[in-house]
């Protein structure tokens, strides 16, 4: 840390001090960012990157995934999520997107229970595909917050000059996404079929 300069005066003595308030009060804002506060950030509103008609999706080719490979698990898993397993395990419609690299393959890794394999995953983008609930919601969970550096004036002085200070203002991006496919024709069917 940089020791403090030595005022010349009692009027600049107290603009230093002022303006070492300032700098700790920005920097106990970026301490007292949390997940919680993060993840409270409005999302960055991004147009969808694939604009398939109905008909072209129902003229595409049906694509189920299976994963490229399985690591075993020595865990045993617990009956109590069966439920739950069974549910995440079921096939779902829809396309992926990779926001970062555009109409890169995403690979990822996934193990939703303990006692399941992780098992790695290749899925294709822009196009409808099949595959299990749980890889669905794995790459819809994909997202990274990112931290903006605000430039405020934060002091006036005749002495010392104009002094720019930053504020941290964080947005949500997300990275990958998975966008519903719905096969059925229903007004009622909504949003999401996740």
């Amino acid at each position: 840390m940089v020791e403090k300069p030595k005022a010349k005066s009692a009027e600049m003595a107290t603009e230093l001090d002022k303006v070492e308030e300032q700098l700790t009060a920005i920097d106990q804002n970026c301490k007292d960012l949390t997940i919680d506060r993060a993840n409270m950030a409005p999302k960055q509103d991004v147009e969808p990157q694939t604009k398939l008609s109905s008909t072209e999706i129902d003229k595409s080719k049906e694509i189920y995934l299976k994963p490229r490979r399985a690591i075993a698990s020595k865990e045993k898993f617990n009956e109590k999520y069966r439920e739950d397993y069974n549910f995440q395990k079921e096939y779902v419609r829809f396309i992926a997107e990779n926001r970062e690299i555009i109409g890169e393959t995403i690979e990822l890794w996934t193990k939703p229970f303990s006692g399941m394999p992780a098992e790695e995953w290749a899925i294709p983008t822009g196009k409808p595909i099949w595959a299990p609930r749980y890889v669905a919601e794995r790459i819809k969970a994909c997202s990274y917050h990112r931290l903006v550096m605000q430039q405020n004036v934060v002091t006036e002085s005749n002495h010392v000059g104009q002094l720019y200070g930053a504020l941290a203002v964080d947005t949500s991006v997300q990275r990958l996404d998975a966008l519903p496919v719905s096969t059925r024709k229903s007004v009622f069917m909504g949003a999401s079929n996740f």
